[in-house]
């Protein structure tokens, strides 16, 4: 509906049939004109739809071009039959009009086509980021984004959750990404942070005697783009709970997703409640924590046969194969190519054999296995004639990410991820630490996580033995969401901490609130937040994830629209007490 006014009556992609005879007004862009020797076409789009206008004499455009702003008022008229376009809503009616007027001019040059903008260098579109807006594509996009937002709110309150909104300016805290640094202008040499996420505060909120939180929250890292990651700020469906489990966070998690996901698309979505895969096994498996549960190949550990190889490349490393059903009839070009990309993600080689009708091997391979290779490696891979079986050989760091690599790229030039549906799952039982490359031990994951086993778990494992209750949502091979159940004990979140190297003290500093407010009774609480502009992006089908930000910086983290980052005076640097060298 639209409010009537001097400028429409109706909108654009409103008339039908049963308007013909009426006397309307609209308002919108010019998409086009059309000379047809002294009738002149236009056709006039706004938000709702592209109408046809026929105007008889050509005087009234004199300073009408495309993409200018018009109101016009007439007569609704049925479209010639050989002139109807049953493509568009509004295709067997038009407007004749003797009433145009200009609203907005426009620039007779167009820095590119409004709807072909998607084809445009990304810097020139977000240069005229209101040009490339008006594109239909891109504006239902971010409808869509509007409507989706609007359901999962409504959603979040139906289930009793209470809506919260957390500071923007914050304290700047090791979190695991580069913090937006904000100088303070009363306090000299001191900054602000923009929240990484509102992690802190949703916990606060927790011990404040809130039940359950929700925000659509913004997110701020100082990160490199990536195709599902936006340099700068992201949006994420933030929520906690207080006394609650792991459970009941998926159960959350659970309905919102799969209503929010079978709402907006046809394709068919996993229903509650969905898998639940340890990160090991899905390191195994998938060779990935954010595994894409539609491609049906697997990964199998089959190590153990090659301790003891001739096979230099195999001998004493992690060897990881993967059934290819039917591979065995590409050519020989096709398994070319599939070298190729193993040696262009680090690989020395990528090893194969091809089953064969009587079930032995053809291959690069075969010569260099064992007697009783063959028979083992068809059970364990579950082989049968005409498949292949491809080897990955590498550290045990490094193997399981290669085959990863390997499973999702045979899958992809085979056209065996199946495409019409969206696969949720959960990844769970995350490491709690790992040692990097200085041999450190640091966090995994989110560092006020909750060990399994609590203080036992603390005292008497290894560092890297030690299981979080930490979670990914996963969804067609993209991460969704993390999440985990909090770290509520403040003893056991001291013991947690300096095992990751920081002493009571530097806990103390560096996350004071949290330090305090959990001595003053703290209930158990569990959360997540899974992404909006990631869900919109698997929503929509598209491949890069600033085509459903309204606004977006590009991949160099630069606002070409505005112009940011940018210089600023020296009046302004001093302000701040900032100086530049």
């Amino acid at each position: 509906m639209i409010m009537e006014n001097i400028y429409r009556t109706v909108n654009c992609g409103q008339l039908r049939e049963e308007n013909i005879g009426q006397e309307v007004r609209v308002a919108g862009w010019v998409e086009n004109i059309r000379d047809h020797g002294g009738v002149m076409f236009l056709d006039i789009r706004d938000e709702y739809g592209v109408l046809q206008v026929v105007v008889h004499d050509d005087n009234l455009l004199k300073d009408i071009n495309r993409e200018c702003t018009v109101t016009l008022g007439g007569k609704v008229v049925k479209r010639d039959d050989d002139t109807i376009n049953p493509k568009i809503a509004t295709g067997y009616v038009e407007v004749h009009t003797d009433d145009i007027k200009v609203l907005g001019k426009c620039k007779n040059e167009l820095p590119f086509e409004v709807a072909t903008s998607k084809n445009t260098n990304e810097d020139v579109r977000l240069r005229y980021r209101f040009l490339d807006l008006r594109n239909p594509k891109v504006h239902n996009n971010m409808l869509l984004r509007s409507q989706v937002v609007s359901f999962m709110r409504n959603k979040m309150n139906e289930l009793g959750f209470t809506e919260i909104n957390t500071p923007i300016l914050s304290a700047s805290s090791p979190e695991g990404a580069r913090d937006y640094l904000i100088p303070s202008r009363k306090h000299k040499g001191k900054f602000y942070a923009l929240p990484q996420a509102p992690q802190i505060f949703k916990q606060l909120l927790m011990v404040s005697g809130f039940d359950k939180y929700f925000q659509i929250a913004p997110c701020f890292r100082d990160e490199d783009a990536r195709a599902d990651r936006s340099p700068g700020e992201f949006y994420q469906l933030d929520f906690e709970m207080a006394f609650a489990t792991q459970e009941d966070v998926f159960k959350v998690a659970e309905e919102v997703l799969y209503d929010t996901f079978s709402k907006f698309t046809d394709k068919k979505v996993s229903p509650a409640p969905f898998k639940r895969i340890p990160f090991e096994e899905a390191m195994l498996k998938y060779g990935t924590d954010k595994p894409d549960l539609r491609n049906p190949l697997a990964i199998k550990e089959i190590s153990d046969m090659f301790e003891e190889t001739d096979f230099a490349p195999f001998r004493k490393k992690c060897v990881r194969s993967i059934n290819v059903p039917g591979a065995s009839a590409q050519s020989k070009k096709w398994f070319k190519r599939m070298e190729e990309f193993a040696l262009s993600i680090g690989m020395k080689g990528l090893g194969y054999v091809k089953v064969r009708d009587d079930m032995t091997f053809d291959g690069p391979i075969d010569k260099f296995l064992k007697p009783g290779d063959r028979e083992e490696l068809i059970e364990r891979n579950g082989s049968k004639a005409g498949d292949v079986i491809y080897f990955i050989a590498d550290s045990k760091a490094q193997a399981p990410l290669l085959a990863g690599q390997i499973r999702t790229e045979v899958a992809e030039r085979l056209d065996l991820i199946d495409k019409s549906r969206f696969e949720l799952c959960f990844i769970v039982d995350f490491p709690m630490y790992e040692i990097d490359e200085d041999g450190k031990t640091i966090f995994t994951h989110n560092p006020f996580s909750m060990p399994q086993g609590g203080m036992d778990a603390l005292l008497n494992k290894k560092p890297t033995e030690i299981i979080a209750y930490q979670y990914d949502i996963v969804c067609n091979g993209v991460e969704l969401s993390s999440g985990a159940v909090r770290n509520h004990d403040l003893d056991i979140m001291i013991k947690a901490f300096e095992i990751a190297g920081y002493s009571e003290d530097e806990l103390k500093d560096k996350f004071k609130a949290l330090y305090t407010a959990f001595q003053y009774g703290a209930p158990p609480h569990a959360g997540m937040a899974p992404g909006v502009d990631r869900l919109i992006m698997l929503l929509t089908e598209e491949e890069n994830i600033r085509e459903v930000i309204p606004f977006p910086m590009n991949s160099n983290a630069q606002d070409v629209l505005l112009g940011a980052p940018n210089e600023v005076s020296e009046m302004q640097l001093r302000e701040v007490h900032v100086k530049l060298r």
